[in-house]
């Protein structure tokens, strides 16, 4: 089996690596990347690209056919990864995100990939009020960056078929320890200024909903998803990843952080505008059909991970917000520094 996963150089990548490396030993792993966060590793004894078999570097927006050829399963990473990102790039996040995620898709039936996994997520849902979302739930998208997510699910659907199977999970919001940490997700950037500022703000009033997934369960859904088969699902499935144990309300999440880093304060702004991005997500029908690939992260553990973690790589910035563990802070540097066009291209690669 040949798997090429795009994106494999973020935050998520290096976890599904390993994750597919060890419970696919005889398959080919190949990672296609761009590269912008490739040095920003943290507390990895090992690079995690080593893991791989091949990997290219390119822009998802140009993928050669060469790429494509012999691949058997996509898992389709890469993203402009979150509303910050989108909100400052946002033709950029919708022509990545979604219209290169459908011509990859494209190339790749048309070059005989049999399975497509897109990582999508439950952003989707943006605010909702009620019970938890399931699937078949109206969708209520409010940045670049969940629209689009709905985008390219919807053009997916076309092309599923009987030899091309297409899954789209919806990940819960990310967390936990990478050999490429990002501080840009609630969780992280909690325990992170716990550690080095005895402090948690929250610029909410604290009640919003989040669904949590760890990046270690989140390649166990990958893993399952490109096992799938389309008797299991149908020929495209769109399905909740994670768990209806991980719906919090931000302020339980700083309390969680509390009990594991001592002498914290938290901070809650209770004048602060309703947070519109609030929902809770239903996961039974991941229960159902994932068994055996289910999440088996608390968020006890998930904190204790993150805190030992940056612990471990002497992690001591108060200023973390403004370096280079923001996503959107490397993008700036990278073009402050004229690597990079407003288009988000590799300006030597661009001028070619």
């Amino acid at each position: 089996m040949r798997i090429l996963i795009t994106g494999n150089m973020g935050y998520v990548g290096p976890l599904v690596l390993r994750r597919l490396r060890e419970s696919h030993p005889e398959a080919v792993l190949i990672g296609y990347d761009i590269g912008y966060f490739a040095h920003c590793l943290t507390g990895s004894s090992r690079f995690p690209e080593s893991r791989a078999d091949e990997q290219y570097f390119g822009d998802i927006r140009q993928v050669p056919e060469k790429v494509l050829q012999g691949i058997d399963a996509i898992v389709h990473l890469c993203a402009i990864s979150n509303d910050p990102m989108g909100a400052i790039y946002e033709d950029v996040t919708l022509a990545i995100n979604h219209r290169a995620s459908i011509e990859l898709a494209v190339k790749a039936k048309r070059a005989g990939v049999k399975a497509f996994v897109f990582a999508s997520s439950c952003s989707v849902y943006g605010f909702a009020e009620g019970g938890p979302r399931r699937e078949e739930d109206a969708l209520n998208p409010l940045t670049a960056y969940a629209k689009s997510k709905v985008g390219t699910e919807q053009d997916l659907a076309s092309l599923a078929s009987e030899a091309f199977t297409v899954t789209c999970l919806r990940f819960a919001t990310a967390c936990g320890m990478s050999d490429r940490l990002r501080l840009d997700l609630v969780l992280n950037d909690f325990v992170a200024g716990a550690l080095v500022s005895k402090r948690i703000n929250i610029l909410s009033d604290g009640t919003p909903w989040r669904p949590l997934i760890h990046v270690r369960d989140m390649a166990r859904a990958i893993d399952w998803a490109v096992r799938r088969d389309r008797h299991d699902g149908g020929t495209f499935l769109t399905i909740n990843v994670g768990s209806d144990a991980w719906n919090y309300q931000v302020k339980d999440l700083a309390k969680a952080v509390a009990q594991f880093v001592p002498d914290v304060e938290i901070s809650i702004n209770r004048d602060a505008q309703p947070d519109k991005r609030s929902y809770r997500v239903n996961f039974d029908k991941f229960s159902k059909l994932a068994q055996g690939f289910l999440p088996v992260v608390d968020l006890q553990s998930a904190v204790k991970d993150l805190r030992d973690g940056l612990l471990s790589m002497k992690f001591h910035d108060p200023e973390f917000r403004t370096g280079e563990l923001i996503r959107l802070v490397t993008l700036k540097r990278l073009r402050e520094g004229g690597h990079l066009t407003d288009q988000l291209a590799w300006k030597e690669q661009a001028s070619q």
